[in-house]
């Protein structure tokens, strides 16, 4: 337990000293009448005036400190709020008799939230300050901050710890900041586009929508178990078959599945739904969509990532089994051979089961020997129907689909198709994916006959995509791990003896 610290009990001695002396260390109020970042701007001509200062302007700021260097008669503070932190110049004689003394040097200490007043200044080395002419303690933190300089160097506790993270780390707030940009963009885009945002059941009757493992709960009042949604997509499409043209939703997915650097059990999407298209309208549309965020986020088009370099000019588009030879190097006499690529991939080192159906094994391909190659964006289009249990058939060659994903940066991006509307179609393609889930494949869709009946009264001919937000923030803000843009990721719960360790 915290309270067990013997810092904090240090801490929580003063908080009881300060009450002794009249002082309410857990205010409920503050006056701040601007933030750090506007007063910064409002203030930045002070530098042109001759004595650098105007004491007729008067500022209430607020937030935490960070730095703290105690001297004699007067005292400078650093304080942070979430738009920036500022330099104050606290003076023994500028504050209530006695304060500075026995309140300010005594009990006022790094993580502590204050309210400060003052009028702003230009210190002798050129940095806006706010001399002080009041200080209020609004918050007193009784668990220490980690030391200034190295802050918290252990990712896993970055992540348990996300407050902790973004006390210490300002960058970090602003990877969050980016996120909720992204999102209300996204959101924007749409809206503008005539799509209409709507909202779908979590808890589903059938795991259905893609091919995936789910979390299984259970609903007391109905008395039977439920899954948490793997995907909105068939009842985002039943509203398409109820009048429906133009859909969207920001949702949250969950997979009961392995967790990696790109993949969390619960993650956030956005799916969508447009009648009357088709899978080459969602790839010129997909297009606009980047643009439109790189022009709102002020993004350079040439992106780093890493150690690569996207180039957001350069959107290609090219069949999945062409991007086997043309990008895998992988010779074209395999490639539409089952024998040929099961020995192919024996050789390579890679086990596949033999059971595997040509389309199958054409995605084991280009898993293996083309994804991490397309650093550019690039639309993978005609997907085998064997990996595409909902998307429409190409209707003249009925092996493969109209289909694409987008890959960045050797990543997933969005999932997209033309939307099978073909009830029949689509009960034969759920009864092989039964067969395949009673023969051991945990991840194939199950029977999802509402579904079925919902194609039977007719879907307009639609085109449907997926584009996984967490993966998008990360390419925008350059981080590697699905972790680092996901404010409280999954982690494995920590032992009472590690918790100890930790707090100690």
């Amino acid at each position: 337990m915290i309270f067990d610290n013997k810092f904090v009990q240090q801490k929580m001695q003063k908080v009881q000293t300060l009450k002794e002396l009249g002082i309410n260390p857990y205010a409920n109020h503050s006056d701040r009448n601007t933030t750090i970042s506007k007063y910064l701007n409002v203030n930045a001509d002070i530098h042109h005036k001759e004595d650098k200062r105007d004491e007729k302007r008067h500022y209430i700021v607020s937030g935490r400190i960070k730095l703290l260097r105690i001297m004699g008669k007067a005292s400078f503070i650093n304080i942070e709020d979430e738009s920036g932190n500022l330099q104050i110049y606290v003076a023994r004689d500028n504050l209530p008799e006695g304060f500075y003394n026995t309140i300010f040097k005594k009990h006022i200490e790094v993580g502590d939230i204050v309210e400060v007043g003052g009028y702003p200044f230009v210190t002798g080395k050129g940095e806006l300050s706010l001399h002080a002419d009041s200080l209020k303690l609004l918050t007193k933190a009784i668990a220490p901050l980690p030391e200034k300089f190295h802050g918290i160097t252990d990712k896993e506790a970055r992540y348990r710890q996300r407050y902790l993270d973004l006390i210490m780390n300002s960058e970090v707030r602003k990877t969050f900041q980016i996120r909720s940009r992204v999102i209300s963009l996204t959101r924007r885009f749409f809206e503008d586009k005539g799509f209409l945002e709507v909202e779908t059941p979590m808890m589903h009757p059938i795991a259905g929508g893609a091919n995936a493992k789910p979390f299984v709960t259970h609903h007391n009042a109905l008395g039977v178990d439920r899954y948490l949604r793997i995907a909105p997509e068939l009842y985002l499409k039943r509203l398409i078959v109820g009048g429906f043209e133009a859909i969207f939703e920001i949702n949250r997915n969950f997979r009961n599945e392995g967790m990696d650097a790109t993949h969390n059990p619960e993650f956030t999407s956005i799916e969508f739904y447009w009648a009357y298209k088709t899978y080459k309208d969602l790839i010129a549309i997909t297009k606009e969509y980047f643009e439109y965020l790189f022009d709102h986020l002020d993004l350079p088009t040439y992106l780093p990532y890493g150690d690569m370099e996207v180039n957001f000019n350069n959107f290609r588009e090219i069949p999945l089994i062409k991007s086997l030879s043309e990008i895998g190097g992988i010779d074209e006499s395999i490639v539409n051979d089952k024998e040929k690529i099961l020995a192919f991939l024996k050789e390579k080192g890679i086990e596949v089961e033999s059971s595997l159906t040509l389309g199958q094994l054409q995605g084991e391909l280009f898993d293996e020997f083309v994804e991490e190659k397309l650093i550019d964006p690039t639309f993978i289009t005609e997907y085998p129907v064997d990996i595409s249990p909902l998307a429409r058939r190409d209707d003249e060659n009925p092996a493969i689909t109209e289909r694409f994903e987008l890959f960045i940066a050797g990543r997933e991006i969005a999932n997209a198709f033309s939307e099978l509307n073909d009830p029949i179609d689509q009960y034969e393609r759920f009864k092989a994916q039964v067969e395949a889930k009673d023969a051991g494949d945990d991840e194939a869709h199950e029977m999802d006959e509402d579904f079925v009946n919902a194609l039977s009264y007719g879907m307009a001919p639609t085109a449907g995509q997926g584009i996984g937000i967490d993966r998008l923030v990360m390419l925008l803000t350059n981080e590697h791990s699905i972790r680092d843009v996901l404010l409280f990721p999954a982690m494995k719960p920590l032992s009472s003896e590690h918790q100890n360790e930790d707090e100690e």
